[in-house]
């Protein structure tokens, strides 16, 4: 609890951490891209691909941090990729993002929604009606695209507490082919091919660590490959948005 609440209303900002990081890949002739960016390079690669940092950064609260990353990256740069949950779309900022050469897109969660609306605790029971999932996270995807104006090549799932209590990850909607064909999706962050292609994935942590399995600076130093997932609530603190998600948790903690 001490830790959660240094984490959530305490610790300081971590943006020049950031910022370093983006600098010392720079200085290391790294190519700094969006997950959208690197799965370009893969398909038309004539060999190993050398020297890239990709970043994807998980927009699950604060859009006031999210909106100073880009910032950051802009002054750099460098593009990413930045991954909307619907209670986090803001189309403004991410057009923005696509007009600057970064990608913004959808960070989907419809298996753990659909448990909570449903009560659901079940994993077999959740399976059976991925159909109906399916179908809404379609036509969540068709209206985010149509308002954002731009096409979404790439998504990523969102980790909800229902999906690590019932193991199933929202990721299981699109083992679906058709799905991902009849939308336009070319990859998903957490595809196995997708992923194995790196050296190494790092995702940040909460403090006193900050990054697993290390820091991007260290990885720098020894890896080509490197992709770097973060989120806007490691970065900096907001009081504000910690405590309105920290209440939305517990509710539907206790509803469930």
């Amino acid at each position: 609890m001490l830790s959660r609440i240094y984490c959530d209303y305490l610790m300081p900002s971590q943006l020049s951490m950031y910022e370093r990081v983006v600098s010392a890949a720079q200085q290391a002739g790294y190519t700094q891209t969006s997950v959208r960016g690197y799965f370009d390079l893969l398909c038309k690669r004539q060999g190993p691909l050398d020297k890239v940092l990709v970043h994807r950064h998980d927009i699950d609260t604060d859009l006031r941090t999210t909106r100073k990353l880009f910032e950051i990256e802009k002054r750099h740069g460098i593009t990413s990729s930045f991954y909307f949950r619907l209670s986090t779309l803001d189309f403004a900022l991410m057009q923005e993002i696509e007009d600057f050469g970064s990608e913004a897109s959808y960070h989907y969660e419809e298996v753990a929604t659909y448990a909570k609306l449903n009560k659901i605790k079940d994993p077999t029971t959740l399976r059976s009606r991925m159909a109906e999932i399916r179908s809404t996270f379609a036509a969540n995807f068709a209206c985010i695209e149509q308002r954002l104006g731009k096409k979404m090549r790439t998504v990523a799932s969102h980790g909800d507490f229902v999906n690590r209590r019932l193991k199933i990850s929202n990721v299981e909607i699109l083992a679906d082919a058709s799905l991902r064909e009849s939308c336009g999706i070319a990859c998903e962050a957490y595809d196995r091919t997708f992923l194995e292609s790196f050296d190494i994935y790092i995702t940040d942590r909460p403090a006193p660590q900050y990054y697993f399995p290390m820091s991007p600076v260290e990885a720098l130093r020894g890896h080509a490959r490197i992709c770097l997932l973060t989120h806007p609530r490691q970065v900096e603190t907001n009081w504000k948005e910690n405590t309105k998600d920290n209440l939305q948790r517990l509710y539907e903690g206790m509803v469930w």
